[in-house]
């Protein structure tokens, strides 16, 4: 039997079908979960103006919500709340349902009328936002929640990130429309970042903030984090854009978000820190041949051992040696390596694999935020990154690296990993996104199932455990690469 999450959207109806609950069950349905609504207001309006505002009242509005059984729910998403009485009835429920919710705190149309007044402004913030695991506000609304006159993105989110479990995500559209790029402000409890895609130059832009905004709630109630969520109402916001139209003429029109997000287009750029910017330019490319069979290796003998088999990429990973011994094996390793002309990468290392002249590096999320990918970048040498979401995937594209390692892709004991296996399924949705860049299968991958791994067409199957942990490490080798060859020679049907 096929089922679905629930997302509940509680907001206001719009005759035009442009705004509020349609937008949220569309979107809420392309991505793969089944919308619940409840209606909070009944508005006549259109593109240009809201002639009225029809509040339901509280009563008809807690009688709506007692109607669902919250156990059968994942994520609630909040549009447009017309009073302090409806949002404390919405507060009520979030209270004793303990459910997940996106706020999007709609304070006024895109024409200027006023949904809010002052003590249900009072009412947002005291009642409802101390409740929400996400608050998606624009520019104007976090400076109304906030008090702040700041337009950056990123002082509003900071502004509003109050409390412990509260992620805040300032949608930047409404900066200087002169800019070339739109960036989203994310801040959490632990991190903050930016969202950055290029400005789609659209007619078709109704209803985008309830779009993000239930985009957000679907993906969290397919289990997914609050910044991997983000990162994919991103991806759905910008194929809703290449994808919309307009209604009987109608301008502007509808984005239409088609399914869950899979192409490499709508992926935003996911700046951290020091990564004020895109990288100019991408990193050197591993070449036109296959990384293959990419073992991970912690002592330069190994090379001595596997590059005579045929292994043509290598990564040293030394977690125990530090020091002048540490320096003394990378260098070894780095002399190995050019004798077979391979593709050695040097893990977590990039002062050293730069001063003895490594082909590349390759870096962890964590090693990230300390390592200086410019210098690597001039020193011309190859970059790998590991990821296991979409918001490390958004942070690794961001920076054009040489490849992109995707795992968990089946359960390890090599590495304690907080990560859901992605299975062959995930490995293929990854690979398929990933067009534009070699893709390295990680963790997890064994003799039994390295060519079924092989058939998913990534360029890279890294394997630790398999190969070191083997009675006869060099006939293993020789097997894997057998498997991996007579994989990619079998043509699709």
């Amino acid at each position: 039997m096929t089922t679905r999450p629930v997302v509940l959207s509680i907001g206001g109806s719009d005759p035009t079908g442009l705004a509020g609950l349609a937008v949220d069950v569309r979107t809420i349905n392309a991505l793969g979960a089944h919308p619940a609504s409840v209606v909070s207001a009944v508005t006549a309006q259109n593109s240009e103006t809201v002639s009225s505002l029809n509040p339901v009242p509280a009563a008809t509005l807690a009688a709506q919500l007692d109607a669902l059984d919250p156990a059968r729910i994942s994520a609630v998403k909040t549009g447009l709340l017309a009073n302090a009485e409806q949002i404390q009835v919405v507060a009520a429920f979030l209270r004793r349902s303990g459910l997940p919710a996106v706020v999007d705190p709609v304070l006024a149309s895109s024409s200027g009328y006023a949904f809010l007044d002052d003590s249900g402004l009072h009412a947002l913030r005291k009642e409802l936002l101390p409740l929400a695991r996400v608050v998606t506000p624009n520019i104007p609304e976090a400076q109304q929640l906030s008090g702040s006159r700041s337009r950056n993105p990123q002082q509003l989110a900071g502004a509003l990130q109050h409390h412990r479990q509260l992620s805040v995500i300032v949608k930047g559209g409404h900066a200087d429309d002169a800019q070339s790029h739109v960036s989203d402000a994310y801040q959490g409890p632990d991190e903050a970042f930016l969202l950055s895609s290029a400005r789609q130059q659209s007619p078709n832009t109704r209803g985008t903030g309830c779009l993000f905004a239930s985009a957000l709630a679907a993906a969290l109630a397919h289990g997914e984090r609050v910044q991997d969520a983000a990162v994919i109402a991103k991806m759905t916001l910008n194929q809703a854009l290449r994808n919309g139209y307009s209604p009987g003429g109608q301008t502007p029109g509808a984005p239409a978000p088609a399914h869950w997000p899979d192409a490499i287009a709508d992926l935003p750029a996911l700046l951290k820190g020091a990564e004020a910017h895109r990288h100019e330019a991408a990193f050197a490319s591993c070449g036109p041949t296959p990384l293959g069979l990419y073992p991970i290796v912690d002592r330069a003998d190994w090379l001595r051992r596997l590059l005579p088999l045929g292994v043509s990429t290598i990564q040293l990973r030394c977690k125990d040696l530090s020091g002048q011994a540490l320096d003394n094996e990378i260098a070894r390793a780095v002399a190995i390596a050019r004798r077979y002309r391979a593709r050695l990468f040097i893990n977590d290392h990039w002062q050293a694999a730069i001063r003895h002249g490594a082909y590349g590096v390759h870096l962890g999320q964590e090693d990230l935020d300390s390592a200086k990918t410019a210098a690597i970048a001039d020193a011309g040498l190859r970059l790998g990154i590991s990821t296991h979401c979409h918001a490390e995937v958004a942070r690794a594209v961001a920076l054009r690296p040489s490849y992109i390692a995707c795992g968990p892709v089946f359960p390890t004991n090599t590495k304690i990993m907080p990560w859901q296996p992605l299975g062959l399924p995930g490995l293929r949705y990854w690979q398929a996104l990933l067009q534009d860049y070699p893709v390295v299968a990680i963790a997890g991958i064994k003799p039994g199932n390295i060519a079924e791994v092989a058939a998913s067409g990534v360029s890279g199957i890294a394997m630790i455990t398999a190969i070191t942990g083997a009675p006869d490490p060099q006939a293993v080798t020789a097997e894997l690469i057998a498997r991996i060859d007579a994989a990619r020679a079998i043509k699709p049907h």
